[in-house]
Protein backbone atom coordinates (compact mmCIF):
# COMPACT_ATOMS: atom_id res chain seq x y z
CA UNK A 1 0.00 0.00 0.00
CA UNK A 2 1.57 3.81 -1.13
CA UNK A 3 -0.71 5.63 1.24
CA UNK A 4 0.98 9.01 -0.52
CA UNK A 5 0.49 8.74 -4.18
CA UNK A 6 -3.45 7.42 -3.06
CA UNK A 7 -3.82 10.86 -1.30
CA UNK A 8 -2.21 13.11 -3.65
CA UNK A 9 -4.98 12.02 -6.45
CA UNK A 10 -8.25 11.60 -4.25
CA UNK A 11 -7.80 13.27 -0.79
CA UNK A 12 -9.78 16.23 -0.12
CA UNK A 13 -8.84 18.85 2.13
CA UNK A 14 -11.15 21.16 3.38
CA UNK A 15 -9.98 24.69 5.08
CA UNK A 16 -12.00 26.70 7.25
CA UNK A 17 -11.54 30.19 7.91
CA UNK A 18 -12.94 33.74 8.06
CA UNK A 19 -10.24 35.88 6.26
CA UNK A 20 -10.56 35.55 2.44
CA UNK A 21 -6.60 35.98 2.20
CA UNK A 22 -5.99 32.91 4.43
CA UNK A 23 -8.08 30.63 2.08
CA UNK A 24 -6.08 32.11 -1.26
CA UNK A 25 -3.33 31.20 0.14
CA UNK A 26 -3.55 27.95 1.98
CA UNK A 27 -5.77 26.98 -1.22
CA UNK A 28 -2.93 27.74 -3.54
CA UNK A 29 -0.46 26.01 -0.83
CA UNK A 30 -2.37 22.68 -1.48
CA UNK A 31 -4.04 22.58 -4.82
CA UNK A 32 -1.32 21.02 -6.54
CA UNK A 33 -1.57 18.03 -3.97
CA UNK A 34 -5.05 17.41 -2.93
CA UNK A 35 -8.40 18.45 -3.94
CA UNK A 36 -9.78 21.23 -1.61
CA UNK A 37 -12.40 22.77 -0.70
CA UNK A 38 -13.13 26.14 1.46
CA UNK A 39 -15.46 27.62 4.15
CA UNK A 40 -15.96 30.50 5.33
CA UNK A 41 -17.68 30.05 8.66
CA UNK A 42 -17.86 27.24 10.88
CA UNK A 43 -21.59 26.93 10.01
CA UNK A 44 -20.69 26.16 6.39
CA UNK A 45 -18.01 23.94 7.29
CA UNK A 46 -20.20 21.70 9.20
CA UNK A 47 -22.50 21.51 6.11
CA UNK A 48 -19.50 20.52 3.88
CA UNK A 49 -18.45 17.95 6.59
CA UNK A 50 -21.64 16.29 7.12
CA UNK A 51 -22.18 15.62 3.65
CA UNK A 52 -21.98 13.03 0.65
CA UNK A 53 -18.64 13.86 0.26
CA UNK A 54 -17.11 14.65 3.30
CA UNK A 55 -13.53 16.05 3.25
CA UNK A 56 -10.30 13.91 4.39
CA UNK A 57 -8.75 16.18 6.53
CA UNK A 58 -9.97 19.77 7.93
CA UNK A 59 -7.70 22.77 8.57
CA UNK A 60 -9.45 24.51 11.15
CA UNK A 61 -9.15 28.57 12.41
CA UNK A 62 -9.96 28.81 15.68
CA UNK A 63 -10.76 32.85 15.89
CA UNK A 64 -14.00 33.58 13.70
CA UNK A 65 -17.35 35.30 14.52
CA UNK A 66 -20.03 33.35 15.31
CA UNK A 67 -19.21 30.06 15.60
CA UNK A 68 -15.50 29.71 16.29
CA UNK A 69 -12.88 27.06 15.80
CA UNK A 70 -13.38 24.98 19.39
CA UNK A 71 -17.13 24.60 19.05
CA UNK A 72 -16.96 23.68 15.35
CA UNK A 73 -14.52 21.15 16.43
CA UNK A 74 -16.47 19.75 19.14
CA UNK A 75 -19.35 19.23 16.59
CA UNK A 76 -17.56 17.53 14.51
CA UNK A 77 -16.33 15.05 17.08
CA UNK A 78 -19.75 14.74 18.78
CA UNK A 79 -21.39 13.92 14.99
CA UNK A 80 -20.70 10.12 14.19
CA UNK A 81 -20.79 11.40 10.32
CA UNK A 82 -17.60 13.19 11.23
CA UNK A 83 -16.24 12.12 13.90
CA UNK A 84 -13.20 10.34 12.01
CA UNK A 85 -12.17 13.43 10.24
CA UNK A 86 -8.80 14.73 11.50
CA UNK A 87 -8.63 18.49 12.26
CA UNK A 88 -5.76 20.37 12.45
CA UNK A 89 -6.15 23.76 13.81
CA UNK A 90 -4.33 26.49 12.37
CA UNK A 91 -4.52 30.12 13.98
CA UNK A 92 -2.67 32.78 15.18
CA UNK A 93 -3.56 31.52 18.90
CA UNK A 94 0.15 30.67 20.28
CA UNK A 95 -0.95 30.16 24.22
CA UNK A 96 0.25 26.88 25.62
CA UNK A 97 -3.28 26.68 26.82
CA UNK A 98 -4.88 27.50 23.43
CA UNK A 99 -2.76 24.48 22.09
CA UNK A 100 -4.34 22.52 25.10
CA UNK A 101 -7.41 23.11 24.81
CA UNK A 102 -7.60 22.67 20.82
CA UNK A 103 -6.15 19.16 21.47
CA UNK A 104 -9.21 18.32 24.09
CA UNK A 105 -11.85 19.14 21.79
CA UNK A 106 -10.10 16.28 19.46
CA UNK A 107 -7.92 18.02 17.38
CA UNK A 108 -5.08 15.72 15.84
CA UNK A 109 -2.43 18.75 15.77
CA UNK A 110 -2.14 22.49 16.56
CA UNK A 111 -0.57 24.86 13.65
CA UNK A 112 0.12 28.85 14.24
CA UNK A 113 0.07 31.63 12.05
CA UNK A 114 2.34 32.54 10.41
CA UNK A 115 2.62 29.33 8.64
CA UNK A 116 5.68 27.50 7.24
CA UNK A 117 4.69 26.17 3.89
CA UNK A 118 6.93 22.80 4.22
CA UNK A 119 5.55 22.04 7.66
CA UNK A 120 2.02 22.64 7.07
CA UNK A 121 2.34 20.00 3.99
CA UNK A 122 4.22 17.50 5.80
CA UNK A 123 1.83 17.40 8.61
CA UNK A 124 -1.55 17.51 6.12
CA UNK A 125 0.39 14.59 4.23
CA UNK A 126 0.95 12.16 7.84
CA UNK A 127 -2.15 12.73 8.78
CA UNK A 128 -3.56 12.21 5.91
CA UNK A 129 -1.33 8.72 5.77
CA UNK A 130 -3.08 7.78 9.29
CA UNK A 131 -6.31 8.24 8.79
CA UNK A 132 -6.37 6.14 5.11
CA UNK A 133 -4.14 3.16 7.60
CA UNK A 134 -7.30 3.78 10.19
CA UNK A 135 -9.75 4.07 7.38
CA UNK A 136 -8.25 0.82 6.53
CA UNK A 137 -8.39 -0.82 9.47
CA UNK A 138 -11.80 0.15 10.42
CA UNK A 139 -12.95 -0.65 7.17
CA UNK A 140 -11.52 -4.48 7.48
CA UNK A 141 -12.72 -4.65 11.35
CA UNK A 142 -16.33 -3.98 9.68
CA UNK A 143 -16.28 -6.57 7.43
CA UNK A 144 -14.84 -8.59 9.97
CA UNK A 145 -17.72 -8.43 12.42
CA UNK A 146 -19.99 -8.33 9.44
CA UNK A 147 -18.52 -11.69 8.55
CA UNK A 148 -19.03 -13.07 12.08
CA UNK A 149 -22.00 -12.16 11.94
CA UNK A 150 -22.81 -14.19 8.54
CA UNK A 151 -21.12 -17.01 9.62
CA UNK A 152 -23.20 -17.22 13.48
CA UNK A 153 -26.20 -17.02 11.49
CA UNK A 154 -25.22 -19.72 9.26
CA UNK A 155 -24.35 -21.70 12.60
CA UNK A 156 -27.44 -20.63 14.07
CA UNK A 157 -29.66 -21.60 10.90
CA UNK A 158 -27.69 -24.92 10.23
CA UNK A 159 -28.39 -25.93 14.39
CA UNK A 160 -32.17 -24.77 14.04
CA UNK A 161 -32.55 -26.90 10.79
CA UNK A 162 -30.61 -29.97 12.39
CA UNK A 163 -33.04 -29.53 15.84
CA UNK A 164 -35.81 -29.83 13.49
CA UNK A 165 -34.71 -32.49 11.15
CA UNK A 166 -34.17 -34.46 14.17
CA UNK A 167 -37.46 -33.88 15.44
CA UNK A 168 -38.92 -34.35 12.61
CA UNK A 169 -37.85 -37.70 11.97
CA UNK A 170 -39.30 -38.64 15.31
CA UNK A 171 -42.41 -37.23 14.49
CA UNK A 172 -43.18 -39.64 11.30
CA UNK A 173 -42.92 -42.63 13.10
CA UNK A 174 -45.37 -41.03 15.79
CA UNK A 175 -48.95 -40.34 16.01
CA UNK A 176 -48.42 -36.81 16.84
CA UNK A 177 -48.56 -34.43 13.63
CA UNK A 178 -45.64 -31.52 13.50
CA UNK A 179 -47.92 -29.03 15.36
CA UNK A 180 -47.30 -30.88 18.19
CA UNK A 181 -43.39 -30.13 18.27
CA UNK A 182 -44.53 -26.10 17.79
CA UNK A 183 -47.56 -26.22 20.00
CA UNK A 184 -44.95 -27.63 22.95
CA UNK A 185 -41.88 -25.08 21.83
CA UNK A 186 -44.83 -21.97 22.57
CA UNK A 187 -46.22 -23.66 25.60
CA UNK A 188 -42.60 -24.12 27.10
CA UNK A 189 -41.32 -20.72 26.16
CA UNK A 190 -44.61 -18.70 27.30
CA UNK A 191 -43.92 -20.82 30.83
CA UNK A 192 -40.44 -19.99 30.95
CA UNK A 193 -41.01 -16.52 30.18
CA UNK A 194 -43.68 -16.17 33.31
CA UNK A 195 -41.47 -17.95 35.51
CA UNK A 196 -38.52 -15.62 34.62
CA UNK A 197 -38.69 -13.34 37.76
CA UNK A 198 -39.68 -16.50 39.81
CA UNK A 199 -37.25 -16.54 42.93
CA UNK A 200 -36.47 -20.23 42.51
CA UNK A 201 -35.25 -19.62 38.40
CA UNK A 202 -34.64 -15.79 37.89
CA UNK A 203 -31.12 -17.12 38.62
CA UNK A 204 -31.41 -19.74 35.28
CA UNK A 205 -33.85 -17.86 33.24
CA UNK A 206 -32.71 -15.25 30.78
CA UNK A 207 -33.12 -13.98 27.30
CA UNK A 208 -30.15 -16.53 26.02
CA UNK A 209 -31.51 -19.98 28.49
CA UNK A 210 -35.30 -19.18 27.25
CA UNK A 211 -34.06 -19.28 23.42
CA UNK A 212 -32.33 -22.27 23.74
CA UNK A 213 -35.12 -23.99 25.78
CA UNK A 214 -37.62 -23.10 22.73
CA UNK A 215 -34.39 -24.69 20.43
CA UNK A 216 -33.95 -27.61 22.57
CA UNK A 217 -38.20 -28.35 22.82
CA UNK A 218 -38.50 -29.90 19.61
CA UNK A 219 -36.78 -33.24 20.48
CA UNK A 220 -38.06 -33.67 23.79
CA UNK A 221 -39.30 -37.16 22.03
CA UNK A 222 -36.32 -37.89 19.59
CA UNK A 223 -36.10 -41.32 21.29
CA UNK A 224 -39.53 -42.78 19.74
CA UNK A 225 -37.25 -43.77 16.56
CA UNK A 226 -35.67 -46.11 18.58
CA UNK A 227 -39.59 -47.81 19.68
CA UNK A 228 -40.87 -50.76 17.73
CA UNK A 229 -44.26 -49.71 15.43
CA UNK A 230 -45.93 -52.21 17.54
CA UNK A 231 -46.02 -50.39 20.21
CA UNK A 232 -45.38 -47.03 19.32
CA UNK A 233 -48.20 -46.60 16.84
CA UNK A 234 -50.60 -49.21 19.03
CA UNK A 235 -53.87 -46.72 19.67
CA UNK A 236 -55.31 -48.79 22.66
CA UNK A 237 -53.55 -49.28 25.83
CA UNK A 238 -50.04 -50.75 26.53
CA UNK A 239 -49.43 -54.03 28.24
CA UNK A 240 -46.94 -53.99 31.18
CA UNK A 241 -44.51 -55.09 28.80
CA UNK A 242 -44.97 -53.03 26.17
CA UNK A 243 -45.10 -50.02 28.61
CA UNK A 244 -41.81 -50.78 30.06
CA UNK A 245 -40.35 -50.87 26.21
CA UNK A 246 -42.20 -47.69 25.98
CA UNK A 247 -40.57 -45.92 28.48
CA UNK A 248 -37.06 -46.38 27.18
CA UNK A 249 -37.68 -43.54 24.79
CA UNK A 250 -36.42 -41.35 27.29
CA UNK A 251 -32.82 -43.53 27.73
CA UNK A 252 -32.77 -43.51 23.91
CA UNK A 253 -33.29 -39.54 23.48
CA UNK A 254 -30.80 -39.25 25.48
CA UNK A 255 -28.28 -41.98 24.14
CA UNK A 256 -29.42 -40.42 20.74
CA UNK A 257 -28.38 -37.05 21.45
CA UNK A 258 -25.31 -37.74 23.25
CA UNK A 259 -23.59 -39.92 20.56
CA UNK A 260 -24.67 -36.74 18.11
CA UNK A 261 -22.53 -34.57 21.18
CA UNK A 262 -19.55 -36.95 20.77
CA UNK A 263 -19.42 -37.18 17.01
CA UNK A 264 -18.82 -32.91 17.48
CA UNK A 265 -16.48 -33.87 19.57
CA UNK A 266 -17.34 -30.84 22.07
CA UNK A 267 -20.04 -30.00 24.60
CA UNK A 268 -22.97 -28.20 22.79
CA UNK A 269 -24.97 -25.92 25.51
CA UNK A 270 -28.64 -26.86 23.44
CA UNK A 271 -27.69 -30.35 23.14
CA UNK A 272 -27.43 -30.83 26.78
CA UNK A 273 -30.51 -28.89 27.47
CA UNK A 274 -32.42 -31.04 25.06
CA UNK A 275 -30.68 -34.41 27.08
CA UNK A 276 -32.31 -32.51 29.83
CA UNK A 277 -35.96 -32.56 28.11
CA UNK A 278 -35.54 -35.64 26.24
CA UNK A 279 -34.50 -37.63 29.49
CA UNK A 280 -36.49 -35.88 32.21
CA UNK A 281 -39.70 -34.55 30.77
CA UNK A 282 -41.86 -38.14 32.35
CA UNK A 283 -40.39 -37.80 35.70
CA UNK A 284 -42.79 -36.43 38.29
CA UNK A 285 -42.77 -34.05 41.18
CA UNK A 286 -43.13 -36.69 43.57
CA UNK A 287 -40.75 -39.26 42.54
CA UNK A 288 -43.25 -41.57 40.68
CA UNK A 289 -42.29 -41.06 37.15
CA UNK A 290 -39.33 -42.57 34.87
CA UNK A 291 -36.87 -43.40 33.90
CA UNK A 292 -35.12 -42.17 37.28
CA UNK A 293 -37.75 -41.90 39.65
CA UNK A 294 -35.84 -38.18 40.63
CA UNK A 295 -38.15 -35.79 42.49
CA UNK A 296 -38.43 -32.40 43.12
CA UNK A 297 -35.90 -30.09 42.18
CA UNK A 298 -34.12 -33.22 41.22
CA UNK A 299 -35.94 -33.27 38.17
CA UNK A 300 -34.14 -30.59 35.67
CA UNK A 301 -36.28 -27.26 35.29
CA UNK A 302 -36.48 -27.61 31.44
CA UNK A 303 -37.77 -31.27 31.96
CA UNK A 304 -40.58 -29.79 34.22
CA UNK A 305 -41.42 -27.22 32.02
CA UNK A 306 -41.90 -29.70 28.92
CA UNK A 307 -44.35 -32.14 31.22
CA UNK A 308 -46.74 -29.51 31.83
CA UNK A 309 -46.33 -28.77 27.64
CA UNK A 310 -46.25 -32.61 26.81
CA UNK A 311 -49.20 -33.68 29.17
CA UNK A 312 -51.35 -30.28 27.94
CA UNK A 313 -50.94 -31.19 24.69
CA UNK A 314 -51.25 -34.63 24.68
CA UNK A 315 -54.60 -34.10 26.40
CA UNK A 316 -56.13 -30.87 24.16
CA UNK A 317 -55.09 -32.45 20.80
CA UNK A 318 -56.57 -34.49 18.19
CA UNK A 319 -55.38 -37.77 17.34
CA UNK A 320 -55.96 -40.26 14.54
CA UNK A 321 -57.52 -42.71 16.92
CA UNK A 322 -59.27 -40.23 19.20
CA UNK A 323 -60.33 -36.61 19.59
CA UNK A 324 -58.85 -34.25 22.48
CA UNK A 325 -60.48 -33.50 25.74
CA UNK A 326 -61.63 -29.58 26.19
CA UNK A 327 -59.06 -27.32 27.27
CA UNK A 328 -61.21 -26.88 30.88
CA UNK A 329 -60.85 -30.22 31.60
CA UNK A 330 -56.90 -30.51 30.58
CA UNK A 331 -56.88 -27.76 32.89
CA UNK A 332 -58.29 -29.42 35.94
CA UNK A 333 -56.34 -32.84 35.37
CA UNK A 334 -52.99 -30.47 35.54
CA UNK A 335 -54.15 -28.68 38.92
CA UNK A 336 -55.18 -31.59 40.25
CA UNK A 337 -51.36 -33.43 39.82
CA UNK A 338 -49.75 -29.79 40.89
CA UNK A 339 -47.23 -30.95 43.79
CA UNK A 340 -47.57 -34.96 43.02
CA UNK A 341 -46.73 -34.37 39.34
CA UNK A 342 -46.23 -31.06 38.32
CA UNK A 343 -43.65 -28.48 40.13
CA UNK A 344 -46.30 -26.82 42.07
CA UNK A 345 -44.74 -22.83 40.48
CA UNK A 346 -44.92 -24.10 37.18
CA UNK A 347 -48.78 -25.72 37.62
CA UNK A 348 -49.41 -22.20 38.82
CA UNK A 349 -47.65 -20.27 35.96
CA UNK A 350 -49.45 -22.35 33.75
CA UNK A 351 -52.78 -21.89 35.39
CA UNK A 352 -52.04 -18.01 35.49
CA UNK A 353 -51.21 -18.81 31.50
CA UNK A 354 -53.77 -20.98 30.31
CA UNK A 355 -55.16 -18.69 27.98
CA UNK A 356 -52.17 -17.93 26.39
CA UNK A 357 -51.74 -21.87 26.04
CA UNK A 358 -55.34 -21.99 24.45
CA UNK A 359 -54.48 -19.57 22.67
CA UNK A 360 -51.09 -21.63 21.12
CA UNK A 361 -53.09 -24.72 21.05
CA UNK A 362 -55.57 -22.98 18.18
CA UNK A 363 -52.61 -21.18 16.31
CA UNK A 364 -50.78 -23.74 15.79
CA UNK A 365 -54.01 -26.84 15.45
CA UNK A 366 -53.81 -29.28 13.31
CA UNK A 367 -55.78 -29.15 10.07
CA UNK A 368 -57.51 -32.35 8.20
CA UNK A 369 -54.69 -32.19 5.84
CA UNK A 370 -52.20 -32.50 8.77
CA UNK A 371 -54.37 -35.51 10.22
CA UNK A 372 -54.93 -37.01 6.68
CA UNK A 373 -51.38 -36.65 6.35
CA UNK A 374 -50.16 -38.40 9.58
CA UNK A 375 -52.94 -41.21 9.01
CA UNK A 376 -51.17 -41.76 4.87
CA UNK A 377 -47.78 -41.84 6.84
CA UNK A 378 -49.02 -44.19 9.19
CA UNK A 379 -50.37 -46.39 7.04
CA UNK A 380 -47.47 -46.68 4.87
CA UNK A 381 -45.05 -47.93 7.94
CA UNK A 382 -47.70 -50.15 9.58
CA UNK A 383 -51.02 -50.69 7.02
CA UNK A 384 -54.80 -49.44 7.15
CA UNK A 385 -55.61 -50.85 10.51
CA UNK A 386 -52.83 -49.06 12.52
CA UNK A 387 -54.00 -45.73 11.51
CA UNK A 388 -58.45 -46.38 12.30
Amino acid sequence: MNPDSDLVTRATVLVVDDTPDNLTLMSGLLKDRYKVKVANSGERALRIAASDTPPDLILLDIMMPGMDGYEVCRRLKANELTRNIPVIFLTAKAEVEDERMGLEFGAVDYLTKPVSPPIVLVRVKNHLALKASADFLRSKNDFLESEVSRRTREVMAIQDVTILAMASLAETRDSDTGNHIRRTQFYVRALAERLRDHPRFAAVLNDASIQMLFKSAPLHDIGKVGIPDRILLKPGRFTPDEFAIMKTHTTLGLEAIDHAEQQLGMSVEFLAMAKEIAYGHHEKWDGSGYPLGVSGDAIPFSARLMAIADVYDALVSRRIYKEGVPHDKAVGIIVEGRGSHFDPDVADAFVALQEEFLAIARRFADSETDMTRKKEQLERITGPAAAE
